[in-house]
């Protein structure tokens, strides 16, 4: 990290909770924790004013309009290739408008000032985000689905980690699936014991009751004295 300081636009979500007209901002906890975890300050910009951030910016536009649009991969891991190349290759070696020298020139000079990066134990804890299982036994993460192993229950709160090209689900200090990270939205990567506490059947719901049509019975109608003679023949 090349600076003890971070800048921050004040809308951000999730990073200022509230900012009184005169005091210190209240900052989210979790956020506050990272910065303070990672050793940077906080530098508050002003709100709706995108200027004042410089051109922190610029360079997630060069990706897009640079590098994304003639990439063809076959994963993640494939891709990520590729972004290490292009950087190399290309973004490193051309000079820079604001510096007007070649970014591999300038950190050359910067690096013998730059702090070690944070060990990746300090960032564990912030590399998770809660999601909630659906009614089907999936989690969502970037539009696309994940399942869960039995038991789980509809709106359980789980943590989510991803990590390169994989996704872990876990439920507390304990990891419960690990997936292949989605390249494309929509994918729905089940688990092998995802419905094994569901109850044996096929689902489908019972058939109702429905009245069944008989057929009609008639009885022949007879005399008494009819029935009277039968008795007598069998008497005699």
């Amino acid at each position: 990290m090349g600076s003890r300081s971070g800048a921050w636009s004040d809308n951000a979500q999730g990073v200022v909770l509230e900012r009184p007209a005169a005091g210190e901002p209240v900052w989210n906890p979790r956020f506050l924790d990272f910065a303070l975890r990672i050793g940077f300050d906080i530098r508050l910009c002003h709100p709706y004013r995108p200027q004042t951030k410089g051109r922190v910016e610029s360079g997630v536009q060069d990706v897009k309009h640079h590098c994304w649009p003639s990439a063809r991969f076959t994963d993640l891991a494939d891709l990520n290739r590729q972004a290490q190349t292009w950087v190399a290759t290309v973004a490193q070696v051309r000079v820079h408008g604001t510096t007007h020298e070649r970014p591999v020139d300038r950190l050359a000079q910067e690096r013998p000032t730059l702090q070690a990066l944070p060990p990746a134990e300090r960032l564990a804890g912030f590399l998770r985000e809660p999601r909630r299982v659906g009614r089907d036994g999936y989690v969502q993460w970037e539009q696309a689905w994940y399942g869960v192993p039995s038991p789980w229950r509809p709106g359980q709160e789980v943590p989510v980690h991803v990590q390169d090209d994989r996704v872990a689900i876990g439920a507390g200090d304990q990891r419960l699936a690990i997936h292949p990270r989605a390249l494309r939205r929509g994918q729905r990567f089940p688990h092998p014991r995802q419905w094994a506490s569901l109850p044996p059947g096929d689902n489908r719901p019972t058939p109702r009751a429905q009245g069944v049509q008989v057929p009609t019975v008639e009885v022949a109608q007879r005399p008494l004295a009819t029935y009277d003679a039968l008795v007598e023949v069998g008497r005699g």
